[in-house]
């Protein structure tokens, strides 16, 4: 089998493993061996599958099956900035769709959170968004895809189990969207309720500079259009 293949294998098992560890599976588990050591089942799956699609990455020749232009590339620089300013405003504030979390009280979400809802796992889907139509490049493609089916796909499961343990969590829904402004188009929000507010700005922004200087350190090419 191609090393392509192996890493399609490592990028599958990386989100079932997560997902089925995270839902169907984690109550019986659980049950089975504690939870202790489910931590430590769930890590070695999670952090072994993703380990070993990081090193079938690194042997793959990169590829490139079509050419970004330049307004892509641009664009792909803005989109990281959102990215940014979404993951920044997901961890420096308490997050209603986590479990465990209350739901949202009654000045109702805040910050990023009248974006969307899920702020952390947009963050990361349109990073595999910016890298599937900029890199063009298959090991990349089937890396990026991977996480971006587990986050849109992890949040729509976060939703549901959420909303089954906590029916106050219905109004945290109604009052927000899954895709990010989807409660200002679809009219459940005013427009001028979608800021991030100025942690998450200024950190979203300090994070974005630091990516940006740091990509050709660690990837070996910079994000910023050539030429």
């Amino acid at each position: 089998m191609s090393d392509l293949g192996l890493l399609i294998i490592a990028v599958s098992l990386f989100v079932g493993g997560h997902e089925l560890l995270s839902h169907p599976l984690r109550a019986p588990v659980i049950r089975l061996v504690g939870p202790k050591l489910f931590t430590l089942v769930y890590a070695v799956v999670a952090f072994g599958a993703l380990g070993w699609a990081g090193q079938l990455w690194k042997a793959i020749p990169p590829d490139q099956l079509w050419m970004a232009p330049q307004w892509l590339r641009w664009l792909a620089v803005a989109a990281m900035l959102f990215a940014a300013i979404l993951f920044i405003g997901s961890v420096t504030a308490p997050n209603p769709a986590l479990m465990g979390m209350p739901s949202a009280g009654t000045s109702g979400p805040r910050g990023v959170q009248r974006i969307t809802r899920h702020p952390m796992m947009w963050s990361f889907a349109i990073w595999a968004i910016v890298h599937i139509a900029v890199s063009a490049d298959s090991r990349t493609i089937v890396l990026a895809s991977g996480i971006l089916t587990l986050a849109l796909f992890g949040a729509a499961m976060q939703d549901g189990k959420k909303r089954a343990g906590d029916p106050a969590y219905g109004a945290h829904m109604a009052a927000t969207g899954f895709v990010p402004f989807g409660a200002q188009f679809r009219g459940r929000a005013a427009w001028t309720t979608a800021s991030p507010g100025l942690v998450a700005g200024i950190g979203g922004l300090l994070l974005w500079a630091v990516l940006l200087w740091g990509h050709p350190l660690v990837i070996g090419l910079s994000p910023l259009p050539q030429g």
